[in-house]
This record gives structure tokens, C-alpha cells and sequence, in this order.
């Protein structure tokens, strides 16, 4: 999609975002707006759009919009519109926000371009400073695709070392911008100007023979001649200048190197090289006693400083001209000289109070949104706090209620398990007592009813013994119907001693309990027990556990399982009563560590009966709880 098209949708993307009155969405739009005029470089309405965003994103309160469009906003005013002031105070509020934010990358580019402005209002020391902070900070990130960042920020410290006159770390930030470029790619063009600012603070520490060598690597980069013949011209220029300070030239040779230099930077009307090589010809020249060729030079650069202008070279050529003339005229280019130079440093001192105003200015508004920032803070800790005072409260009171639900069904469970076990102390007494009952009807059949049949008996043997047929059949026939008796009383008295009924209290107590507990979990239920297992050689601690293995097992699954069926089986097998309760709920994944109470206390009462149980079930599939207790069987 052309930059046109772009354009075109973001507009109506704009019109549609301002026609729905929602800020944020109006917001985001014209960001994306403003970026594309950029792009097609329309700057009045980028500019336009971008102070519309600013407004919105104070409104808005959005740190970052607010950060970003400062940013833009500063690139405008340094860039299109040359107002350093304006550039500066929006390159101030943006860094407040990357710094707060923590924004590396955008708080060194910010930091950089506020060294570049410094540097062009002569304010180098506040220059170097942030050109080393932002650098610092790159280097931090140390990410491959700021390298070119980098190698701007340190090419620019070079610099500013240079005008500070501390050539060495001047020469040191030019070295690093050098290997610097050997990492980036595409970076011939980098290298080549590295290496020319790097001649410049070799020859102010007089070390020709450095500067002269880079001179010359430079002038026999033919390609020069063509890709770039501005940046030749002022390699010859330079070259020419140097070997003019070191001193060690032939007259005419260095004159056709100057006027050679002088001659293309001409062709091609580049006025600032022009102005460069005419002071430099114009020193030539006063040097070697040519005073009118030198006026010549001086007046020309004087002539062109003052038309771009360029006050440094503009206050050089009045020293010169003042210099190579003579009275009145001496004298009018020197008292020029003096008030440009008060002039310049008037207005630097100006320029950097306002600097400094703007940035206090800038640190009084944002400790004052601190501050507010610090008091919302506050308020926000409060009504956390009382938050978290009505939860605390809420959890102790409910902490309370659940603790006394949880002593009610304690206490329940105590009285069950009391009632529970008077009802088997009860059974047991009713057993013994039936036990000792039975025993004495058997005693009482034997001993007296069936000895004094068996009297009888010997009584009517004695009578057999009569003649008669008719007394023998009647002999014979109380003597079987006596018989008869005997047998019917021992068989009685055998039934009576034996305890048939013995164990059938625990299953019927079992059996109602499934039977209430299934009613009020509304569960439908299954029961089956075997009769193979005599209850009373079974202790009544077993007995308890089983019952509440039962119970505990029902109350799991009437809470977790949302089961509809449950089945309960009792059996012995292999000398083990096995105990089977099975359910058609949701199940669990039994393989996770952390179990409930209920798993732990069935666990604990199985163990403690020196049981084993197991529990199989899988989700949505039910749950089937098997335990096993030994059973030992007395009679055997």
C-alpha cells in the first residue's frame, strides 16, 4: 500500500474515531494520523495533529501518548522549524516521562537529541553530559540494532570533546565510533567521517604526522571524487591547512593544494568548505608576507561567514581583516569583532538560563504531579487497607460460624458414636441374656423334664415285663410315645443351646443407618451382606470403624460426588471381611497428593484395625472404595 493510501484511510479512520466521541479511540487514530504525514512530509499538519494529540493525552492522563508525541513534537521544532527553545522544552517533558517509565531506549535517544541543541547553543560541557548518559544507557541495552545509536552518540562525544579542548578523549570516542562502524553494516561512508574528525584533535595536540597520515588515506579514497566530492574538497583543505602548521612545505606546491581545494568546493558552490579554505588561505598567505593575496582570502570569508552565518568563522575573519588593515578600519572591524563576541556570549548565556529555567520548571511541575501522585498513592493504600479490614473481618466472623458448624457436627458425631456404642454394649447384654436364658431352658429340659420322662420310661419297662398280650401293646406304645418325647425335648434343648441368631443386631443396625442417610441424601441404594460372618467374635471396636468407614464414605459422596446410586456390600472372603461401597458420581483423580479430611480420617480408621483399603475411580466414571479387615472365626 502507497504512503498516499495510508494517508487516506488514517483520515477517515480520524473522521470516524471524532464522530464516535471516544477519546482514547480519537487519540489512537490521530497518532497513527500524524505519523503518516510524517512519512509523506507534510509537516504543518504533522505538527498540527501532534499538538492535538498532546492536549488529548493530558486529558487522558496517557503517560505514554503524552512521552511519545513530546518526542515528535521536539523532532519538529529542532529539525523543520530551527527553534531550539520549542525543541527543547518538548525533548525536556518527554524524558521526564521515559524516565519514569523506565524507557532506556527512548530516554537515550531524547537524551541525545537535548546534547545535540546544546551543542549548537555553545552549552558543550551540558552537551557532553547527556551525550554520556544517553550512551551509558546504550550501552546498557546493548541490543545489535542500536549500534548506529551508538556510534552517533559517540562520534558526537568525539566532537564535543574537541570544542572542550580535551583532545586525548576527544581522540579516545573517535577511536570507538571507529570500531564501532565495523559492526555495522553499510558503514563506509561512517568509517570515512570518523576518520576525518579523528585528524582534527591529532593536529591541535600537534601531532602532524597522525593528522597528515589520515589526510592522506583519505585523499587516495578515489571513489571520493565521485560519490562525494564536498567531503574531498574539505579532505584537501584540511590536508593543505595541516601541512601549512606543521611548516614543512614548499610555498607553491601547498598554494596549488589550497587553491585546488579552493576551486572545487567553488564548482560547486558549497560555501561553507569555501569559507573554511578562505581563512585558511588568508593565514597562509599574512604567514608568508602576501598581505594583499591574504585580505583578499579574509574579506571573502568574512564576506560568506557573514551571509550563512557561522559566528565562530564570522568572529575570525574580523581578526584577520583588523589585523591586515589599518587605522579607522583596523579599528572598525575590531570593535565589530568585540561586539558580535559580547553579543554571542550574552545570547549563550541567555540561551542556557533558559535551558535551565525550562528544565526547572519542567522538575517543579513533575515533583508537583508526584506529589499528587504521592497523595493518590495514599488514598489508594487507605481504601486497600479498609478493604482489606471489612475481608479480614468477613473471613473471622465466617472463620467463626464454620468452627462452630464444625464443633455442632463433632458433637453430633460424638453422640452418635456414644449412642452407637450403648447400642451395642445394649445388644450385648441382650445376647447374654438370651445366651444365659437358652441355657437354662436346656438345663431345665434335661435335668428335670426329660430325667423324670426318663423315669417314666424305666417305670413302664418294668411293667413289660407282665404277661399279657394287650398289657405288652399298651406297654409298648407309651414306651415309643415316650420315646418320642425324649427326642422332640433333646432336639429342643439342642436348638435352644445353640446361637443362630448371634450377630444379626450389628447388620440390622448397619442396614438402618444406610437406610436413613440414603433418605436424606436422596440416593437410591443397594445392600447386601453375607450371613458366613458371626458378629460376636468380631470386637465391637471393628464394628465401630466399619459403621463409620460407612457412614464417612456416604457423606463423601452425598458432598463431592453428585452421585445417584450407591451400593454397599459386606462378605467374607478368605478369611477377610471385605467391604464394598460403590458409587456412580463424578469421581476423583486419586493420584493427586493433597486429600480431604474425610479420605484421611477413612484411611486412619482402616489402619487402625489393621485393615487395607483401596480407592479406585476415575472422572465422571465413579468411585468404588474396597476395604478388607481381618476376620478370624472362633468356632473353627
Amino acid at each position: 500500500m502507497s504512503s498516499n493510501s495510508r494517508l487516506s484511510y488514517s483520515i477517515k479512520a480520524s473522521t470516524i474515531a471524532s464522530e464516535m466521541g471516544i477519546d482514547s479511540l480519537v487519540l489512537r487514530a490521530n497518532r497513527d494520523l500524524s505519523f503518516n504525514y510524517l512519512i509523506n512530509g507534510d509537516f504543518d499538519n504533522f505538527k498540527n495533529v501532534s499538538l492535538k494529540n498532546l492536549n488529548l493525552a493530558q486529558k487522558l492522563r496517557d503517560s505514554s501518548a503524552i512521552a511519545y508525541t513530546n518526542k515528535n513534537l521536539g523532532w519538529y521544532y529542532y529539525e523543520i522549524s530551527e527553534d531550539n527553545t520549542a525543541a527543547y522544552q518538548h525533548f525536556i517533558k518527554a524524558l521526564d516521562y521515559f524516565s519514569i517509565k523506565a524507557m532506556l531506549k527512548q530516554k537515550a535517544e531524547v537524551l541525545f537529541s537535548i546534547a545535540a541543541i546544546q551543542d549548537q547553543e555553545k552549552d558543550y560541557l551540558g552537551s557532553e553530559q547527556n551525550a554520556i548518559e544517553a550512551l551509558r544507557l546504550y550501552n546498557k541495552l546493548n541490543y545489535r540494532d542500536i549500534l548506529s545509536d551508538r556510534y552517533r552518540v559517540t562520534n558526537h562525544l568525539g566532537k564535543v570533546s574537541y570544542k572542550l579542548e580535551n583532545y586525548d578523549k576527544s581522540i579516545d570516542y573517535h577511536n570507538q565510533a571507529i570500531n564501532l562502524t565495523k559492526k555495522i553494516d553499510d558503514s563506509r561512508n561512517l568509517y570515512l567521517e570518523s576518520l576525518h574528525n579523528l585528524a582534527l584533535p591529532y593536529r591541535a595536540k600537534h601531532n602532524y604526522d597522525k593528522a597528515l597520515g589520515i589526510y592522506n588515506e583519505l585523499s587516495g579514497v578515489t571513489s571520493l571524487k565521485e560519490e562525494d566530492i564536498m567531503f574531498y574538497a574539505l579532505i584537501l583543505g584540511n590536508y593543505a591547512f595541516t601541512k601549512f602548521l606543521e611548516g614543512n612545505y614548499e610555498y607553491e606546491n601547498l598554494e596549488k593544494d589550497f587553491k585546488r581545494a579552493l576551486k572545487i568546493a567553488d564548482s560547486i558552490d558549497d560555501s561553507y568548505t569555501k569559507l573554511a579554505i578562505s581563512i585558511d588561505l588568508a593565514k597562509f598567505y599574512k604567514t608568508n608576507a602576501k598581505r594583499d593575496s591574504a585580505l583578499v582570502y579574509a574579506k571573502e570569508s568574512y564576506k560568506i561567514s557573514g551571509a550563512i552565518p557561522i559566528n565562530e568563522l564570522y568572529l575570525e575573519s574580523m581578526l584577520l581583516l583588523a589585523d591586515l588593515t589599518k587605522g579607522n578600519l583596523s579599528k572598525k572591524y575590531l570593535e565589530k569583532h568585540i561586539l558580535l563576541s559580547d553579543s554571542l556570549l550574552k545570547n549563550e548565556r541567555k540561551v542556557r538560563n533558559k535551558f535551565a529555567r525550562i528544565a526547572y520548571e519542567t522538575d517543579q511541575l513533575e515533583a508537583k504531579n508526584k506529589q499528587i501522585s504521592k497523595e493518590n498513592l495514599y488514598l489508594l493504600i487507605l481504601s486497600i487497607g479498609l478493604l482489606l479490614t471489612v475481608i479480614l473481618v468477613y473471613v473471622i466472623i465466617s472463620q467463626r460460624a464454620k468452627n462452630r458448624k464444625l464443633a455442632l457436627v463433632q458433637t453430633q458425631q460424638k453422640a452418635n458414636e456414644d449412642i452407637y456404642n450403648l447400642m451395642l454394649g445394649q445388644q450385648d447384654k441382650v445376647d447374654e441374656a438370651r445366651a444365659k436364658e437358652k441355657i437354662r431352658v436346656s438345663k431345665e429340659l434335661h435335668d428335670g423334664v426329660l430325667g423324670a420322662l426318663f423315669g417314666v420310661r424305666l417305670s413302664l419297662d418294668s411293667i413289660n415285663f407282665n404277661e399279657g398280650k394287650e398289657a405288652m401293646m399298651t406297654r409298648a406304645k407309651y414306651i415309643s410315645q415316650l420315646q418320642t418325647i425324649e427326642q422332640e425335648i433333646r432336639k429342643i434343648s439342642h436348638e435352644l443351646n445353640t446361637d443362630f441368631v448371634a450377630g444379626s443386631g450389628f447388620i440390622d443396625i448397619i442396614e438402618e443407618l444406610i437406610e436413613m442417610q440414603t433418605v436424606a441424601y436422596n440416593l437410591n441404594y443397594e445392600f447386601n451382606s453375607t450371613d458366613d460372618i458371626s458378629w460376636d467374635l468380631v470386637s465391637n471396636k471393628i464394628k465401630i470403624n466399619i459403621y463409620r468407614i460407612i457412614q464417612e464414605c456416604m457423606q463423601n459422596i452425598y458432598k463431592h460426588a453428585n452421585a445417584k446410586i450407591i451400593e454397599i456390600s459386606i462378605s467374607l472372603k478368605k478369611n477377610l471381611i471385605c467391604l464394598d461401597i460403590i458409587d456412580d458420581g463424578d469421581g476423583f483423580d486419586i493420584s493427586k497428593k493433597k486429600k480431604g479430611i474425610g479420605l484421611k480420617n477413612i484411611k486412619s480408621r482402616v489402619e487402625d484395625i489393621d485393615g487395607q483399603i483401596d480407592f479406585i475411580s476415575k472422572s465422571t466414571h465413579g468411585t468404588k472404595v474396597s476395604v478388607t479387615i481381618p476376620y478370624i472365626n472362633q468356632s473353627k
